[in-house]
């Protein structure tokens, strides 16, 4: 990190891992030299009992980024299909499935900043169907209920991946988990990730949960001992901190309401989050206040073309979201 800088520019989790993850890596230290795989299979048991699934439905990956790059390996290409994604989203899967030659649709968010399952699953040729839900970068959910039947409609010969990266921070009556859809629908994949709620984005830990047979499709794509022995110990440490997520959950509801309160003075709307970051309607184009926010040591995220006038920002610490507000006052000034 540069000093003085306040990035908000990646989703991060400000306040850090469990102090629990922290010791745990420190007593991990000495295990440096040996392979992970002992701890693979703790990391794998804990999370099969927090998800109610057997172990031979969980896949770890280093952070939920190569859950999304096997995915995209496995289920899309030239001979294996399309992949159908929103627009705007996060644009990692897209660029794995276009180097695997496959076809990539986007099809834009509804009024409502949702996916727009129907004409999403019309663009499908098998290949696979990728739904961030919380969507990054609108911060916004599709409704269990659209989703739940969209799942049960789709066509087993397509798979679809559902990304819950920051489905800790969303609490929308109209959200949950599909992870309890898995076990009737072969074609369903649901990745979570520990950089965000769990606060190791660095360490690079993530995992999905599917059918077996799923899995097994996979993990010949995967690379032997991807995820480190650091993050193993880590990941598994925050498992048993019952404060980790209630704390960040409430720290960031905080922030957030805050943050949006000061900008609604301002006379800016934002859309409705369910996660860590937002998405600030500007009025006009971004890129020129992106641009004047960094020469003022303020990072926020990166343009998204399909929204030329929104502003990405996650929910720092309120210190340095007061930080931004005063940067933001100056820019539009």
């Amino acid at each position: 990190m540069v000093k003085g800088v306040v990035r908000l520019s990646a989703n991060e989790n400000p306040y850090g891992p469990s102090p629990k993850a922290l010791k745990a890596m420190n007593d991990a230290f000495n295990l440096s030299c040996r392979y992970p795989d002992e701890h693979n299979d703790l990391l794998i048991d804990a999370l099969a009992k927090l998800n109610g699934v057997n172990r031979d439905q969980i896949l770890l990956g280093d952070g939920s980024g190569e859950i999304l790059k096997l995915c995209a390996e496995t289920f899309t290409g030239k001979e294996r299909g399309t992949l159908v994604a929103a627009d705007p989203t996060f644009e990692a899967i897209l660029e794995q499935a276009s180097v695997n030659g496959a076809e990539v649709v986007k099809v834009s968010l509804t009024s409502s900043f949702a996916h727009d399952l129907p004409k999403m699953g019309a663009a499908a040729q098998r290949g696979l169907i990728y739904v961030c839900n919380p969507n990054n970068p609108t911060a916004s959910i599709t409704p269990n209920d659209q989703l739940s039947d969209f799942i049960a409609k789709t066509p087993h010969a397509t798979m679809i991946l559902v990304d819950e990266a920051y489905f800790h921070y969303a609490d929308s009556p109209d959200y949950e988990s599909v992870i309890p859809l898995v076990k009737d629908h072969p074609n369903l994949i649901v990745a979570r990730t520990f950089s965000k709620v769990y606060g190791m984005a660095g360490l690079r830990c993530g995992y999905c949960v599917a059918q077996k047979e799923t899995i097994e499709r996979m993990r010949p794509y995967q690379m032997w001992d991807s995820v480190n022995i650091m993050a193993l110990a880590a990941a598994s440490a925050s498992l048993d901190d019952p404060d980790q997520v209630p704390n960040g959950q409430r720290l960031n509801k905080e922030v957030k309401e805050f943050v949006t309160t000061e900008l609604a003075k301002m006379g800016y709307k934002t859309i409705p989050s369910q996660a860590n970051f937002m998405m600030i309607d500007c009025g006009r184009p971004v890129v020129p206040l992106i641009k004047t926010l960094r020469e003022q040591n303020v990072h926020v995220g990166r343009l998204f073309p399909a929204l030329p006038n929104h502003m990405r920002v996650t929910i720092g610490k309120k210190s340095e979201m007061e930080t931004f507000l005063s940067a933001f006052r100056r820019v539009k000034a």
